[in-house]
């Protein structure tokens, strides 16, 4: 089925030979997946196929996925040089994502720091307890943008990449993301998180890159 003009949009921010960065809207996948529901890397790719002009099939690759309810920024590799560079700096924490989320409830602090143990379920990630079987450190820092009626607008910062963190995360404190049915909160059509900031060094010129992206909830 042919998709519409508006389904195939692609909000690109930057591209180069080496990496490219584009905006994933909330609902639709990183990567595609044995459902085949459309994906916004193979948007990337028919972009590049289009704007480049380039025959056959495209190189690209993506360094982080975003669950598909969250959406915002997502980077891509163009080469597989920059591939393992930017797979190198992301192992090395040296890729700095900052997302803006709604959580419910107003938090106690303005700012602070969740440190869990999470395990990997079955869609879900489920918290658990140091020693458990398969459980891994997750921990990310927060900080207060705006207090609302009755919701809590934050800034966070991860220290560690694991699935579904800061959804479980916030939902371990009583604060899950807004509209996150599957972690307790009243479920929406989307859930109020966002990918909104991104820096890294460039894996061939040594630029540092800095990208920003708004909410569509705020």
């Amino acid at each position: 089925m042919k998709l519409s003009d508006k389904e195939e949009a692609l909000e690109v921010i930057f591209c180069d030979n080496h990496l490219l960065v584009a905006v994933k809207p909330a609902g639709l996948l990183t990567q595609p997946d044995e459902s085949g529901k459309p994906s916004l890397e193979e948007r990337a790719k028919s972009w590049i196929k289009k704007e480049f002009k380039k025959p056959g099939n495209v190189f690209l690759h993506c360094i982080h996925r975003l669950d598909k309810p969250v959406s915002g920024l997502v980077l891509f590799a163009r080469t597989s040089k920059a591939l393992s560079r930017l797979n190198e700096q992301s192992r090395n924490l040296e890729i700095q994502r900052t997302y803006l989320a709604e959580v419910e409830g107003i938090l106690s602090q303005k700012e602070g720091r969740l440190d869990h143990y999470l395990i990997h379920g079955d869609h879900s990630a489920i918290v658990a307890k140091e020693g458990d079987r398969d459980a891994k450190h997750a921990r990310l820092t927060y900080t207060t943008l705006r207090f609302l009626p009755h919701s809590t607008l934050v800034f966070i910062e991860l220290e560690t990449g694991r699935y579904h963190q800061i959804r479980a995360q916030f939902s371990a404190i009583g604060h899950p993301v807004v509209g996150d049915g599957r972690y307790g909160a009243k479920p929406l059509p989307i859930i109020h998180l966002h990918s909104a900031k991104l820096s890294l060094q460039h894996p061939v010129t040594q630029e540092i890159l800095r990208f920003e992206s708004s909410a569509p909830f705020v």
